[in-house]
């Protein structure tokens, strides 16, 4: 049986560009994404190796049904890959709360729904793979995107305990930690936090979806799609809080 990938947020952006670098490198691919049109554009533009799924990640059952329907009943998955996310990118006193709880379900709930389905078929290859996008607003708290902040290092910490817990189960999990990227979900966005004028959008998702092969083939926790990235995680562990502090004051506008 070919190795198989099951790709959340798979429409456009990182999910659509990992979704065709694992195709073209002969994995069989999941291009699930709420967007049915979407979806359905890419997986017919990858050919016989993509299969389409129309399913939000808070549907729980619907995120089962879909992997099931992939995988056979009793089927196997290579790697899950939950890269289904939103951001909001402003203060926290201009941001609606049904916006914040969107933010963190989607991005928190969405992720645990994907792993809880996914388990089964992960566990039955006997080699199993979680990956999960994270963010570099997961090494510190990130004016202007609290509570997307805290949702990746809601993840992170999933991350770190259950590539503990599923390590005898067979099942590594891993995260990719990145700032900006060249995507939608930050380009496109109403509202740009200022960090974004200060830093710039400097990865393409195609960086990302290399990181994410990386990462399914490697044995690291965390993964990052630049070296800026993986400096600023070890820099900012380093640094006192009051560095740390003053640093995302000044890369942030504040």
């Amino acid at each position: 049986m070919s190795n198989s990938i099951f790709v959340t947020g798979a429409a456009s952006g990182i999910g659509r560009a990992t979704a065709e670098l694992f195709a073209t490198r002969g994995w069989r691919v999941a291009v699930a994404d709420r967007d049915q049109a979407g979806a359905t554009t890419v997986a017919t533009s990858l050919g016989a190796a993509a299969t389409p799924f129309c399913v939000d990640v808070l549907d729980e059952q619907g995120l089962a049904r879909s992997i099931e329907a992939f995988c056979g009943a009793q089927g196997k998955l290579t790697v899950m890959f939950n890269c289904a996310g939103l951001v909001d990118m402003r203060p926290l006193v201009e941001s609606s709360l049904e916006r914040q709880f969107q933010v963190l379900d989607v991005n928190v709930k969405g992720v645990l729904n994907g792993i809880h389905a996914a388990m089964p078929y992960l566990r039955r290859n006997g080699a199993g793979h979680i990956v999960t996008m994270s963010s570099a607003a997961a090494v510190y708290g990130v004016p202007d995107e609290a509570v997307y902040s805290a949702s990746k290092f809601a993840v992170r910490a999933l991350t770190e305990a259950l590539d503990i817990e599923f390590e005898p189960l067979g099942v590594r999990v891993s995260d990719v930690m990145v700032a900006y990227v060249n995507t939608p979900m930050v380009t496109a966005a109403a509202v740009q936090a200022k960090s974004i004028e200060l830093l710039g959008v400097n990865v393409e998702a195609g960086q990302v979806a290399e990181t994410v092969w990386q990462a399914v083939h490697g044995s690291k926790v965390h993964w990052f799609a630049t070296t800026a990235d993986e400096e600023y995680f070890r820099g900012i562990n380093a640094a006192s809080q009051d560095e740390r502090r003053a640093l995302v004051k000044s890369i942030t506008g504040y």
